[in-house]
């Protein structure tokens, strides 16, 4: 009797390893870059008032029974408004103790400066100030937000970014500034606390709604 031939299509066969082994290798990719834009990137170090992990620079001296916190996108026209109307009278409850007053600069408006994501980088300047000088963050936020750009144009360039920083008095932090050292971390920061708005406001840890005015109230009789 006659052996039957074989019918294995080894072709076919070595078509299909291939394609398993490009679906594998894009799957890779895939999580590779995912992880790569989730990342919260450069993790920077708590100096003084600036804590890293919290993301947070405290003013005061941290003994208030009153504990408000902001977090501020620097894009963000209502943050500019928000800092123009109660970031003084914050500030001097602050360095009068009668509040432990905390900032946290966040990224969420990237979408509004034409690709150069003005928002993580402005965010991540404020963390490298605070990094290297706490105590002129304020001073350098100020100095953005008196100098805030449109929405829908490209922002401040990391060269301003850094002369801001250096005319607050902050020189150490302006290698860290054009180096983009902390570019993811107000993104990640902005997830880590779930904020979809801002200027976001807590007063003892219990978030505000800015258009309530039984909030509002709360607020300004902190400042009264």
């Amino acid at each position: 009797m006659a052996t039957a031939k074989s019918n294995t299509n080894w072709f076919a066969i070595g078509v299909s390893i291939a394609v398993v082994v490009v679906l594998v290798v894009l799957g890779g990719l895939v999580v590779f870059l995912n992880n790569q834009a989730t990342s919260p990137g450069a993790t920077p170090e708590s100096n003084g008032a600036f804590d890293a992990e919290a993301g947070s620079i405290s003013l005061g001296e941290g003994e208030a029974d009153d504990t408000v916190a902001v977090f501020v996108d620097f894009q963000c026209p209502a943050c500019k408004a928000f800092e123009d109307q109660f970031g003084e009278a914050l500030a001097a409850k602050a360095e009068d103790g009668s509040i432990n007053l905390e900032y946290h600069p966040i990224a969420i408006l990237d979408r509004y400066s034409q690709g150069t994501e003005y928002s993580s980088r402005s965010a991540g300047a404020a963390i490298c100030v605070a990094e290297a000088n706490p105590d002129l963050y304020l001073d350098f936020a100020n100095l953005l937000f008196e100098n805030q750009p449109a929405e829908n144009t490209t922002g401040l360039t990391n060269e301003q970014l850094a002369e801001f920083a250096a005319q607050a008095g902050a020189d150490d932090a302006v290698e860290c500034i054009n180096d983009e050292t902390y570019r993811k971390f107000g993104a990640a920061q902005a997830k880590a606390n779930e904020i979809g708005g801002t200027p976001t406001v807590e007063i003892n840890g219990t978030r505000l709604d800015l258009q309530n005015a039984a909030d509002m109230k709360k607020l300004t009789d902190l400042l009264g």
